[in-house]
C-alpha cells in the first residue's frame, strides 16, 4: 500500500522534555529520572513518518543543547524540522510519576515561559511554512499553554484554511494548563470551527462547546448524537473520531469510533491486560487515523488503523510510537500476541 507521493502533514505544538521518574517510584521518592522526548503533535509527525507519510514538525525552541537534543530525536525518524524557529529562554518539561493498577499516573508541567509560550505573532511565516503542505494538524494544547501560543496557532489554522487545506484537530483538553485567565470555551471553538477531521472526547466536547449527553446512553449514540450537535459549530466538519477507554478489572477495554462522510463505523473492543506506557496513545490514534484517510482506506480500515495504533503505543515506553506498517497490520489481522517472532 504506497501513499500517494505528495502528501505531506505540517503540525504544530510544543516540544517537550519529559522527564520520568525511574523504577515505578513516586515524585517524593525520587533518585533517578529518565528523559523521553514528547508533545502530542511531534508524536503524531514521529509515527507518520514512520508509516511512510512525510511530515514537518513547527515550533519555537531555544537554541541550546537540549532544544538540540529534541530535534534530534525527532530527526532520528525521518520528521522534517528545518520549519522551527529559534528564540526564548527554554525548552518546556514534563515530569511523570508512573501509575499502576491501583493509582493514577501523575503529570507535573513546567512550561511557563516557554520559548513556546511566549512565541509572538508573526514569528512563524505560515504562508511559507505551509508551502508544499497537504495538510494541517493541530491539538487543543497549544492555546492551553499561552496567550500567545494560542493566537500563533490561530494564525497558523487561518493561513491553513484561506490554502484551502484539510486541518485536524486533536480536542486534547489539560485541566493543568489553562492558567492564563481564559476559560477554554472562550478560545477553542474560534478555533476548532476549521476543522474538516476532529479527534475528541465527549468530556473536552462539554467543556468547549457546552455540548452533553446523556451517559445512561450507549457510547455509539453518544457519539453520533454529539456528532449533529458539533457540526453545528464547526460547519467544515467531515470527519470525527473518538477512543474510549474503560476497566474490567485490572484489563483495559479499548475501542474507536468514527463518522466519516456520513457514516458511522465502530471496532471490536480490545482488552489490554497489560499498559506499559499509556501517554502518546490519543496522539498515535490520531496518526493511524491521519494515515487512513491519506491513503483512502475504507471508513472501517482508518478507525481499525487509528485503534491499532492507540493500542501498540500502550506497548511502548515514552510518548513515541515506534512501530511500523507491517507491525500495525499484523496486529488488525490478528489482535495481540506473546510470541516471539523468530
Amino acid at each position: 500500500m504506497n501513499t500517494t507521493p505528495q502528501t505531506r502533514i505540517a503540525t504544530f505544538g510544543e516540544l517537550l522534555l519529559r522527564m520520568n521518574v525511574a523504577d515505578g517510584n513516586r515524585f517524593t521518592q525520587a533518585n533517578e529520572i529518565k528523559i523521553h522526548v514528547g508533545g502530542a503533535e511531534a508524536n503524531v509527525c514521529v509515527l507518520l513518518s514512520q508509516l511512510g507519510i512525510q511530515t514537518d514538525y513547527i515550533t519555537r525552541l531555544p537554541q541550546n543543547d537540549l532544544a538540540q537534543l529534541a530535534l534530534n530525536e525527532l530527526q532520528k525518524y525521518n520528521v522534517n524540522t528545518s520549519k522551527c524557529v529559534y528564540g526564548g529562554e527554554r525548552l518546556g518539561l514534563y515530569f511523570v510519576e508512573s501509575g499502576n493498577q491501583i493509582r493514577q499516573s501523575q503529570v507535573i508541567y513546567d512550561r511557563s515561559n516557554s520559548s513556546f509560550a511566549t512565541i509572538q505573532k508573526d514569528q512563524i511565516d505560515w504562508n511559507k511554512a505551509l508551502e508544499n503542505i497537504t495538510h494541517f494538524h493541530w491539538s487543543g494544547i497549544s492555546p492551553g499553554v499561552s496567550n500567545e501560543a494560542g493566537l500563533a496557532c490561530k494564525e497558523a489554522v487561518l493561513t491553513a484554511h484561506k490554502k484551502g487545506l484539510p486541518i485536524s484537530s486533536d480536542f486534547n483538553y489539560r485541566s493543568k494548563l489553562w492558567q492564563y485567565g481564559k476559560h477554554p470555551s472562550e478560545v477553542m471553538p474560534d478555533l476548532l470551527q476549521y476543522s474538516t477531521i476532529t479527534v475528541a472526547d465527549l468530556d473536552a466536547i462539554e467543556i468547549y462547546f457546552g455540548i452533553k449527553t446523556d451517559i445512561k446512553e450507549s457510547d455509539e449514540n453518544r457519539f453520533q448524537k454529539t456528532f449533529e450537535l458539533l457540526k453545528e459549530k464547526m460547519p467544515y466538519l467531515k470527519t470525527l473520531a473518538m477512543s474510549f477507554r474503560k476497566s474490567e478489572g485490572q484489563a483495559h477495554l479499548y475501542k474507536g469510533l468514527l463518522i466519516h462522510e456520513g457514516h458511522f463505523y465502530k471496532t471490536q473492543e480490545h482488552k489490554i491486560h497489560v499498559v506499559t506506557d499509556q501517554i502518546g496513545s490519543g496522539d498515535a490514534f490520531n496518526a493511524g487515523l491521519l494515515y487512513g484517510l491519506s491513503n483512502k482506506l475504507s471508513g472501517q480500515e482508518c478507525i481499525e488503523w487509528a485503534t491499532a495504533c492507540g493500542v501498540v503505543k500502550q506497548s511502548i515506553h515514552g510518548d513515541f510510537a515506534i512501530s511500523s506498517n507491517a507491525e500495525i497490520s499484523h496486529f488488525i489481522k490478528n489482535g495481540s500476541s506473546n510470541r516471539i517472532n523468530r
